[in-house]
């Protein structure tokens, strides 16, 4: 069967053998952050609607579990976008729980949690990733560019964003873990650090996740960090941070069509990078086949294709907008 929504299992550091749950169309996101691996967002979208009929994901979704049983750990809500503008991520949630034994996390930006109904959505999974890369407006609007409708030329609504992260860990009884992607020269300074600091102390997360953008950031010049300012992160995040440090990507190819399909499905949410795409494929394929003319075809399709971030090649999806140059072009909204 063709999956349509479901990808992986893949391995993670933090949630070991993730099923990935896609509910929304391709790259529809309210943020168009510089470090996305999946390329830019255009357009970038605020619209909060059913893009998808719940009872369609929710199908394949168990579907998926039924394959991969006892090969999971997590199912892991992480669209190729922003997950939370599916208006019923609650109610898709909720009908995954009830049938099987199984955690659920959300990986978000967390741009609508100041919205209760998000937040209602959102209080049934067993864990919750938001984003968190600055702690001004200013810094906020150069790393993640936010939609129109989010005003951060002033603190209204920037303010307005970290009172629904503290309203959202005041209702929660999960696991709250925030995600902070440490870009070099950018929010890795002093300054930049503590102001961040300072809202996690507002919003007291049980875990600070420092990450690093190293998987094909959507922008040539968002370089990662480098070793003092991964260290400086942690003596002021202190106690509840952890760094989660890059590792090769793990990632199951079989029930799908053919390898084409398994790839195009995962690598246009994942991308990954050549190498581990070649082990993958040697894992796979029968004995005595030709890995090279496995790749030949796979550079024929037209779903995916290779770039090359920092002196790595990557494969990702053609549908995602990667520029060749660090040059800022201006990005549609809608």
């Amino acid at each position: 069967m063709r999956k349509k929504f479901v990808f992986g299992p893949v391995a993670s550091r933090r949630l070991g053998r993730s099923l990935g749950v896609d509910p929304i169309p391709h790259k529809t996101c309210n943020l168009n952050c510089v470090y996305c691996q999946l390329g830019r967002s255009q357009p970038v979208v605020n619209e909060r609607k059913s893009y998808f009929p719940p009872e369609e994901i929710v199908a394949e979704t168990l579907d998926a579990i039924r394959q991969y049983k006892g090969k999971i750990d997590w199912i892991s809500f992480v669209g190729s976008g922003e997950p939370t503008l599916h208006s019923d991520i609650g109610k898709i949630i909720r009908e995954v729980q009830s049938s099987v034994d199984l955690p659920v996390c959300v990986i978000t930006n967390g741009a609508l949690l100041y919205r209760p109904e998000v937040r209602s959505d959102l209080l049934v999974a067993d864990a919750v990733l938001p984003s968190l890369d600055a702690g001004s407006p200013e810094l906020y609007r150069r790393i993640n560019r936010p939609h129109h409708s989010f005003n951060f030329n002033n603190n209204n609504d920037f303010d307005r964003l970290i009172r629904g992260a503290i309203e959202f860990r005041r209702e929660y009884k999960g696991a709250l873990w925030v995600e902070t992607m440490l870009i070099r020269g950018m929010n890795d300074t002093e300054s930049a650090l503590r102001d961040i600091a300072e809202k996690l102390e507002q919003i007291r997360p049980d875990q600070s996740h420092i990450l690093l953008p190293i998987r094909s950031p959507s922008e040539t010049w968002a370089l990662p960090s480098n070793d003092e300012g991964v260290m400086r992160a942690r003596a002021i995040f202190g106690s509840v941070c952890k760094v989660i440090y890059p590792h090769s990507v793990d990632f199951d190819l079989n029930g799908f069509d053919n390898l084409a399909d398994a790839v195009s499905r995962i690598v246009s949410r994942h991308p990954i990078e050549q190498t581990e795409l070649e082990r993958a494929l040697a894992r796979c394929l029968p004995v005595g086949s030709d890995l090279s003319r496995e790749m030949e075809k796979l550079q024929a399709d037209s779903r995916v294709r290779l770039i090359e971030r920092h002196g790595v090649r990557f494969w990702t999806g053609t549908s995602s907008d990667y520029p060749a140059t660090g040059e800022f072009e201006k990005i549609s909204e809608k």
